[in-house]
């Protein structure tokens, strides 16, 4: 046999593969398009709607600019570091409050999970705080603290708290207490059983709270930054509507709901890594 009639098959593998994987890239760009439109086609929608019903000038273009409009604002912005000092100051006020309210609602939510009389004890004045606005309580914290930077940082700190508490409480207690007696069974103190049991089990709760509380961080911070700030982003976004820079105060808006989606997004990646047994909620 020649060297020509053995290579002549191989050839031919080569080629039905190329041909092969031809057909499948067309079937794989098709299913990916697919996928983008049925998570993102909605979104496409609503800013083309908005683009052309402003630029067509079926709505006030003065009050609801175009998205090109909104964009080239964000970007002048941006460019000429006009927001990023705003941006900066901001992210200082929310991630102090959050990193605070992380730092005492973990703990106590652990601990009064696990002691039901130190629950009972707290759980009223608990209840009647979780109840009370925090917008209801700045004037409060204004008196108390003044209108500086440590009232601004209370009110946010207040309001993410509770949120964290609550649901590290209640993954405290959704443990399933099988898995608490089959510790115990083996001989694990009670600190074992916290470490290998208790604290694996209310994490995925603990991560619902900390979504919910980044969340009500910068609900909060655009309040506080409206009331006695003249830096933030809540600051600008009050500021531009008093002169009538509405592209501007879009553009900021823009900026706080891109925040809020890095830092949920953020923590879902966080929960994923640290929970790969359980389903993080998207």
């Amino acid at each position: 046999m020649s060297l020509q009639h053995v290579e002549q098959p191989v050839t031919i593998a080569a080629h039905d593969g190329r041909t092969s994987l031809g057909a499948e890239f067309p079937r794989l760009a098709n299913r990916t398009i697919v996928r983008f439109l049925s998570r993102y086609g909605i979104l496409i929608t609503f800013l083309a709607i908005w683009q052309v019903s402003s630029s067509a000038g079926w709505v006030n273009a003065a009050v609801l600019p175009p998205i090109d409009t909104i964009v080239t604002a964000l970007w002048n912005g941006l460019a000429g570091g006009a927001l990023l000092g705003d941006i900066a100051i901001s992210l200082q006020r929310a991630g102090l409050a959050f990193a605070a309210a992380v730092a005492v609602a973990i703990p106590l939510g652990l601990f009064m999970g696990q002691v039901r009389a130190i629950e009972t004890a707290l759980d009223p004045i608990l209840q009647v705080f979780r109840q009370t606005s925090a917008l209801a309580l700045y004037p409060v914290f204004i008196l108390l603290l003044g209108l500086g930077e440590a009232s601004k940082v209370f009110v946010i700190f207040w309001a993410t708290l509770f949120p964290l508490l609550l649901n590290t409480i209640s993954g405290v207690k959704q443990v399933d207490p099988k898995l608490l007696e089959m510790a115990r069974v083996y001989g694990a103190t009670r600190l074992t059983a916290f470490r290998r049991v208790v604290l694996p089990g209310a994490v995925p709760s603990i991560f619902v709270g900390l979504r919910l509380s980044a969340t009500t961080a910068l609900l909060l911070l655009i309040a506080s930054e409206m009331i006695g700030a003249n830096k933030g982003i809540g600051f600008q976004v009050m500021n531009a509507q008093y002169n009538f820079q509405i592209p501007l105060m879009f553009a900021a808006i823009v900026i706080l709901a891109g925040l809020g989606l890095i830092a949920n997004q953020a923590l879902v990646s966080l929960q994923r890594r640290l929970c790969r047994w359980s389903n993080p909620i998207d």
